[in-house]
């Protein structure tokens, strides 16, 4: 079976990439081979980040409808589900680039991104609701990255969103040509590459757990991660080192 979603890893960054046309459909086995991918980029002690791509003039049109129906669903949902989580709870930044279409499964793909660089052209939406069915991964991320209202009106509404409008909602971090769209990933991605592997983890850990606490328990949270874990890595002593002597420091991998 041909490959539907490829993984390439060179100077600590992989680029996941959707390869399934025309439109990218989100099927269970291109599910599974996102999945299979991000398990074993776990293991990748030189990587720093992950961009998640795809091939064509669109990036996803979203999930497979006919797999939506009985009895398929049963599967179809958990799996999916999964995917989402495994993005949202991936230990290393993720950046999502996306040109043309991001609709359904394809939208809530890239919303556990923790940056979406899009395409001028690029069009997000929900239409879920317009099948009678709703979007199980948008109604738990969405109300989280542009408030309830917002999200609100975009699952219930159906309607789809432009590059600007989602930009304006905080959505999507920047806008770019839509012949720039990697390139632009791939810049910011470089960006987080040049830092160490365990701030970068731990970092995202912290962002992650105290966005869900309130404000006291988020800062003991970032204390805890600070003093107990990343001040017991290497890199953390190095980082501090490096910078008193007035020299580069070296990571190491992991």
């Amino acid at each position: 079976m041909a490959e539907m979603v490829r993984c390439d890893v060179a100077d600590g960054i992989a680029q996941l990439t959707l390869h399934n046309p025309p439109v990218n459909i989100l099927t269970r086995a291109v599910l599974g081979e996102v999945r299979t991918h991000l398990t074993a980029l776990e293991r990748e002690t030189s990587l720093r980040v992950v961009v998640l791509q795809a091939e064509g003039r669109h990036f996803s049109a979203g999930a497979d409808v006919g797999e939506h129906l009985p009895p398929t669903f049963a599967d179809l949902i958990p799996e999916f589900t999964a995917t989402i989580r495994a993005l949202w709870e991936f230990p290393l930044p993720v950046i999502a680039a996306v040109r043309g279409r991001c609709l359904g499964g394809g939208f809530e793909l890239v919303q556990p991104a923790d940056a979406i660089i899009a395409g001028a052209g690029a069009q997000f939406g929900q239409p879920e609701i317009l099948l009678g069915v709703l979007p199980p991964a948008a109604c738990a991320l969405l109300p989280r990255l542009c408030g309830p209202a917002r999200a609100a009106t975009i699952v219930l509404g159906g309607d789809s969103l432009t590059a600007d409008e989602a930009r304006a909602c905080g959505l999507v971090m920047d806008v770019v040509s839509d012949d720039q769209v990697e390139a632009a990933a791939l810049a910011l991605a470089a960006r987080f590459a040049r830092h160490s592997g365990a701030a970068l983890r731990a970092t995202k850990r912290v962002l992650r757990q105290a966005a869900d606490q309130p404000v006291s328990a988020g800062l003991a949270t970032a204390e805890r991660i600070y003093v107990e874990d990343l001040m017991q890595t290497r890199d953390a002593v190095e980082g501090l080192e490096a910078f008193v002597a007035k020299r580069q420091p070296s990571w190491v991998h992991g």
